[in-house]
């Protein structure tokens, strides 16, 4: 993989261009991707961005989220679409495997393929250029430097701003996580000077879900959470039954399994949800405990040292058991 400063020299060049984020996209992939269309469109590059799932309604406000194409429900013209593209920009995701059935199609694709993440051991090998940098906050954050580091800061205009602003919001836990250095705060100001109304964005992210969601969240709380105080952990295990119950859209569990971190000794937090077609299990910690290698070791995943994913193919209970078990494993770490 050659350093992304490589294109910079071209970036002028109207191009056939693609972006593509991870399944099930959360603010930062949207926000980051958005906020790059919006440069290229403007240099005149023929852009189109394709999500490899559907994503969460509260999404939707972003700027350009209306031209989004979801992979799943529009695969033919999302194939052709990455078939000729020259570039293929890949955002927020560090290998292949985490565009879901999209991965195929953009592993055969002519055109060079650039990644622009900061997620733990990316798959080099398969992007021609990029940059992975695991110190920064978001992938919002790196395509807002790949924009100044191109001598073009002064075509982030509002929309820009409203995008890039809500993904370095959100993975910086609205810029309370360690993650949230001084460049970022500095990135804020750069915004902020569009005429960005930063309240907005919150009230678009996080006061604009539907009453069956905050029920739900009092359900599982109540009925669904477990500590393990000899282990500062919290778990919580979702059946499938829960998410129908309730009608459980797409996003509505965004940052449930941090709840259980506000509880005083809880380090380590693991949110379990059968979403009936596989087992999905978000990992958050506080501290030194490294939530990417429990993941990688135990639920075939991956991401940050805090915050983490992965997944399971047996039951809900075999999954929570197993859970449970690797508590022991991790005892000292834990403690």
């Amino acid at each position: 993989m050659q350093p992304i400063t490589e294109i910079i020299p071209f970036l002028r060049q109207a191009r056939q261009t693609v972006i593509v984020m991870h399944q099930k996209p959360d603010a930062d992939a949207m926000g980051s991707s958005l906020g790059l269309f919006h440069i290229l469109s403007g240099l005149g590059h023929s852009v189109s961005v394709i999500s490899p799932t559907n994503w969460a309604d509260w999404l939707g406000w972003m700027p350009g989220a209306g031209s989004v194409s979801d992979y799943e429900l529009q695969k033919e013209k999302a194939d052709a679409l990455i078939a000729a593209a020259e570039w293929i920009f890949c955002l927020d995701f560090n290998t292949l495997q985490r565009t879901r059935r999209m991965s195929e199609t953009l592993a055969r694709a002519p055109g060079k393929r650039i990644l622009i993440d900061h997620h733990q051991q990316p798959q080099t090998e398969m992007f021609h250029y990029g940059i992975s940098d695991v110190s920064k906050s978001s992938a919002s954050e790196m395509v807002f430097d790949f924009i100044i580091s191109a001598g073009l800061g002064s075509r982030i205009n509002r929309d820009v701003a409203e995008c890039l602003y809500a993904g370095v919001m959100t993975d910086t836990g609205s810029f309370r996580f360690s993650s949230a250095s001084a460049s970022v705060h500095r990135m804020v100001a750069v915004l902020k000077d569009t005429g960005l109304d930063h309240s907005k964005v919150h009230e678009n992210l996080f006061d604009n879900f539907l009453e069956n969601r905050l029920r739900f969240m009092g359900h599982v709380l109540t009925n669904r959470m477990e500590i393990f105080y000899e282990y500062n952990t919290a778990l919580i295990s979702i059946p499938w039954k829960d998410l129908v119950k309730y009608q459980i859209r797409t996003g509505d569990t965004e940052g449930l399994v941090n709840f259980p971190l506000t509880i005083r000794g809880i380090k380590f937090a693991a949110l379990i949800i059968d979403r009936d077609e596989e087992i999905k299990c978000s990992f958050r910690s506080k501290g030194g405990f490294d939530v990417n290698l429990f993941a990688r070791n135990y639920f075939e995943g991956g991401g940050h040292r805090n915050a983490a994913g992965g997944r399971s193919s047996e039951t809900l209970e075999q999954t929570t058991q197993r859970f449970r078990a690797s508590l022991k494993d991790n005892a000292l770490q834990l403690q």
